[in-house]
């Protein structure tokens, strides 16, 4: 499999399950996925961050993640030995979740609304989460398709240890569905991502908006274009980095989101009418 597309576009039936194997020499920093289906992630190599509209996690070859289907931004790096990114992918479906629970009469004691919860859960592997992932990279060595019905037993298997052990937890799972209304949605994903090097249309894309649709809500919320708001958010951190850490411009335009020196520069000015050099020293 070569890139996110790939791993995002699994189309399975109702109640299906698809475990996957997916390597990556060269991952790209950032890309949009589309999930179609509820995932989880075991790393064996590298670094994954997942952005979502109102939160993000990163995950490591220690932890395994579970993802709700929707919108998101993932990144994903090779490890420090420079090994490919390597990681084992469970792609389900709400209907054979609901099948589990029903099956087992895992009810939780209280009830809580989507968006109580996260879009994810983070776990942390024991030793039996590291066998059970071994289990799976076994199982994907051969030349053969696997069977989907033992597909489906080690997704039951996995469930039930989760049940387990991680009862707060497994009742999360029913509603990692992030739902809010669309005002939340952005005033959450302008939050949490205002230090982040994001684009405008990737905020959008996080909010399963239009472009127009997002800058037409997010100048009734803010009073301001998206485009400007965050630069001039942008231009009050490096304003801060500047006056506190004595900054060169030169060491920060890269963390601010900048190619070159030269834009950072420009863009500065078109705020404070200035160069950050300027305003150094002048505060």
């Amino acid at each position: 499999m070569n890139g996110h597309a790939n791993t995002s576009g699994v189309k399975q039936d109702e109640g299906a399950v698809a475990i996957l194997r997916y390597r990556n020499s060269a991952p790209p920093p950032r890309a949009k996925i589309m999930l179609q289906q509820n995932l989880i992630s075991f790393l064996l190599e590298g670094e994954k961050t997942v952005h979502f509209a109102g939160t993000q996690v990163t995950v490591k070859p220690h932890q395994f993640v579970m993802l709700a289907a929707g919108n998101c931004l993932m990144s994903e790096k090779k490890a420090a030995n420079n090994a490919d990114y390597h990681s084992i992918l469970i792609f389900f479906d709400n209907n054979l979740l609901a099948d589990f629970f029903n099956r087992h009469a895992l009810l939780p004691d209280k009830q809580t609304r989507p968006s109580d919860n996260p879009p994810f859960l983070l776990f942390e592997k024991d030793e039996f989460l590291v066998n059970f992932t071994r289990s799976l990279d076994c199982m994907l060595s051969g030349d053969k398709p696997v069977y989907h019905g033992l597909q489906k037993v080690k997704l039951e298997e996995l469930f039930l240890y989760l049940a387990m052990q991680y009862p707060g937890q497994i009742q999360q799972i029913r509603n990692m569905s992030y739902e809010a209304n669309d005002d939340l949605i952005v005033r959450q994903a302008v939050t949490s991502h205002i230090n982040s090097n994001i684009t405008v249309e990737e905020l959008a894309f996080l909010c399963n908006m239009s472009l127009s649709t997002f800058k037409r809500r997010f100048a009734r919320i803010y009073g301001n274009s998206p485009n400007r708001w965050l630069l001039e958010k942008r231009m009050e951190r490096a304003a801060k980095m500047l006056r506190q850490d004595d900054c060169k411009a030169s060491e920060i335009y890269y963390e601010l989101g900048y190619e070159n020196l030269s834009s950072f520069i420009q863009s500065f000015k078109q705020i404070y009418g200035i160069t950050p050099k300027q305003y150094q020293l002048s505060n």
